[in-house]
């Protein structure tokens, strides 16, 4: 495994000798920007291993993209390779329909810790709800970003992750989207502590992912990629594009639904992955 590989894979050709934020931001948007949110092994038949090099064949060599545990796993490797001091955490991640945080652990984030103070960096979210810039862990404190406006609180030693969202503007319908009323405009995200977790706590989580029939990654295949003004997602064959901030307080979303043939074209334009073995959305 080579850092010079891995940072040609995401197109980042600056200077790296401090292991300061403004480095760790600018890799990080390069990270999301050139590597896709994508489940898409599951919905080709191939198994996603735990395991640093076959991930960092999978992303880095064959140009795909991978799921938290895969995404976040090759960051922590990088940042860990240009000296950064940084641990891995454990989250919960909230499930809309359920209204409720989920028991197990599921989801996987990073903290760094730069002159004193933590960052809360995480490249495995994806779609809408993936932030663009590290994020200072502080409670209670805004803080906006092109994607909107992103804020950690703090309950005795449980950290909760949110966005505020914005308004949707889809042209092909008459009247915009607002979010049910009742939710409000603030979405959970996730909550996590800040006890330090090593790989191997997530091979569990691994396994239960590929096989479990009732979670949403076996339901869907996922592929969403940050770009310079929102980001693309593909979910089953329906395609959306998104802009950020298109008019005050709104997201211009177009959506569109592919035919099998263009699912492959999409994936192949728009996501740069061309897939090994046949893909069944």
């Amino acid at each position: 495994m080579n850092i010079q590989e891995y940072f040609a894979r995401i197109s980042y050709n600056e200077s790296h000798k401090d292991a300061d934020l403004q480095t760790l931001s600018v890799i990080f948007q390069h990270h999301i920007q050139a590597i896709p949110f994508e489940n898409l092994s599951m919905h080709c038949g191939e198994t996603i291993e735990l395991d640093l090099q076959a991930t960092y064949n999978k992303i880095v060599r064959k140009k795909r993209g991978g799921w938290c545990l895969e995404s976040n796993h090759l960051l922590f490797w990088a940042l860990q390779e240009l000296g950064y001091d940084i641990c891995i955490l454990g989250g919960h991640s909230y499930e809309p329909a359920q209204r409720a945080y989920t028991a197990e652990i599921n989801h996987i984030l990073l903290k760094v810790v730069i002159e004193g103070n933590s960052y809360i960096v995480d490249a495995g979210f994806g779609g809408a709800y993936q932030a663009w810039q590290p994020l200072m862990l502080i409670s209670g404190k805004d803080q906006p970003q092109i994607p909107g406006i992103f804020r950690f609180m703090e309950d005795n030693g449980t950290w909760f992750f949110e966005k505020v969202k914005r308004k949707l503007y889809i042209p092909e319908q008459s009247v915009p989207l607002t979010h049910t009323p009742e939710l409000g405009n603030t979405r959970k995200i996730y909550t996590f502590t800040l006890k330090p977790r090593h790989i191997n706590d997530f091979l569990e989580l691994n396994t239960y992912l590929q096989v479990s029939p009732d979670n949403i990654l076996q339901k869907k295949s996922i592929c969403t990629l940050q770009t310079i003004e929102g980001l693309y997602a593909l979910v089953g064959w329906t395609f959306t594009e998104v802009k950020y901030n298109y008019m005050e307080d709104m997201d211009l979303v177009h959506i569109t639904t592919l035919t099998d043939e263009e699912v492959e074209k999409t994936l192949k334009d728009k996501f740069s992955i061309v897939l090994e073995n046949k893909l069944v959305p």
